[in-house]
């Protein structure tokens, strides 16, 4: 099929999809930050704007922490996603729970109790955590305080009540560790300012459990009504259609804009929680997301319309270019996957960024309409935005020089299609 590039090129610049100023954290949006969120906002209005009218069942190949899961079941609508990563399954399947709030509570107020007799010395013979270079990112008494919180989420909260608690304590463990917070990728904080850290623990983790609480209450109030699925697969590698048994209506997604190791680091950002929660290979994730596994070495990813800004980068610095071209080779086989799963005037909708890499911007718009238009679909639109609110890094290192830094990107594309 021929790509049209003509219909590419009609790139609308709305600025109402910036959303400046709005309240990104409503309901159970308020759990846990993550890097390179989608706002709740941009999911609202795709839904409501764009899904394909009667639709029943939305689809998000890279799912994240469920930010489209979540707006669907704020409008009866059922969906499932997928994600690689451990950390971000466990907030996405909290954040559509509808738990009992009364059973919350008392469990909230169960670790209060214990929480106090730790404070006063009460508790004696605490079993602590152990995992490779704990003492490198934790003091010695923030160990014990959230070994203590752990043990007693795992042996005295019921079990199905357990994520919400953990979900608090993942996103504890980040501010209370000796990381620069302002960071996606794991860097320690200076030996001076590690002298004066004394993060109160269980006042931050309190703090969090109340915010989230009251976001749970806020969903509760909705009285919604659906089936929500957070699933374990990968679309690189496998049809989504397998796993959901149906054709698919619309799919909603933000996918990564490049690899995870040189992109947003997903998994460096993940891995303390990771390991404190018992997941193998915590430090793995980075390989297993997308471009991260470098199985294409014989392969080459041609685009008619980013051919000359991929043989730029390839002139100028061939690692990085094998690096960029393993991801669009895996993001095609994602789209190639996805494609065939969607039924007959069935939409997507994807939320995407154009990195630059060695100074040159990988048009990652007009390759995404490329590939779907390859698998049969037709471009609706392409809307241009402002990104205010997206939590990314303010810079990078595209060149990897030590301290030669280059702003991030400023626009989202969020690319819309439908299936013919």
């Amino acid at each position: 099929m021929c790509v049209n590039f003509e219909s590419m090129e009609q790139r609308i610049i709305d600025n109402e999809w910036s959303f400046v100023g709005v309240n990104t954290k409503e309901f159970t949006h308020c759990y846990h930050n993550y890097p390179a969120m989608m706002i709740p906002q941009i999911a609202r209005r795709l839904i409501k704007e764009y899904a394909p009218k009667n639709t029943k069942f939305i689809f998000d190949p890279y799912c994240g922490t469920g930010t489209t899961l979540l707006e669907a079941k704020l409008v009866n609508i059922n969906s499932t996603g997928t994600d690689l990563n451990p950390l971000a399954q466990l907030i996405a399947r909290t954040k559509v729970q509808n738990y009992d709030i009364d059973k919350i509570i008392d469990s909230k107020n169960l670790l209060s109790e214990e929480s106090f007799k730790f404070s006063f010395n009460l508790i004696n013979n605490i079993d602590l955590f152990q995992f490779k270079n704990i003492n490198y990112w934790f003091s010695e008494n923030v160990i014990k305080e959230i070994s203590f919180l752990l043990n007693i989420i795992n042996s005295k909260v019921d079990d199905n009540l357990q994520d919400f608690f953990l979900v608090a304590l993942s996103e504890t463990l980040r501010e209370v560790s000796y990381t620069r917070n302002g960071e996606f990728k794991l860097y320690r904080i200076p030996k001076e300012k590690i002298k004066n850290h004394k993060p109160d623990t269980f006042g931050l983790f309190f703090n969090k459990l109340n915010r989230n609480i009251q976001g749970l209450k806020d969903l509760i109030k909705t009285e919604t009504n659906t089936t929500t699925n957070i699933l374990n697969f990968n679309t690189c590698k496998e049809n989504p259609e397998k796993y959901v048994n149906r054709k698919i209506d619309f799919v909603l997604t933000s996918p990564p804009y490049g690899d995870s190791r040189t992109t947003v680091a997903y998994g460096q950002f993940s891995r303390l929680s990771n390991q404190w929660l018992g997941i193998k290979e915590a430090s793995n994730i980075d390989n297993i997301l997308m471009g991260g596994s470098r199985n294409h070495k014989e392969l080459e990813f041609n685009s008619k319309y980013a051919q000359k800004e991929l043989d730029k980068i390839k002139n100028i610095d061939i690692k990085r270019y094998n690096e960029v071209k393993e991801f669009l080779i895996d993001y095609k086989n994602s789209i190639n996957n996805v494609s065939i799963s969607v039924r007959k005037q069935g939409r997507i909708a994807y939320v995407v960024g154009n990195r630059t890499v060695k100074n040159v911007q990988i048009p990652l718009d007009y390759i995404t309409v490329e590939l779907f238009e390859k698998n049969g679909f037709s471009h609706l639109k392409t809307i241009v935005r402002e990104i205010p609110n997206k939590r990314m890094p303010k810079e990078n290192s595209p060149t990897n020089k030590t301290g030669v830094k280059s702003k991030t990107m400023n626009n989202e594309y969020i690319v819309i299609m439908e299936k013919q």
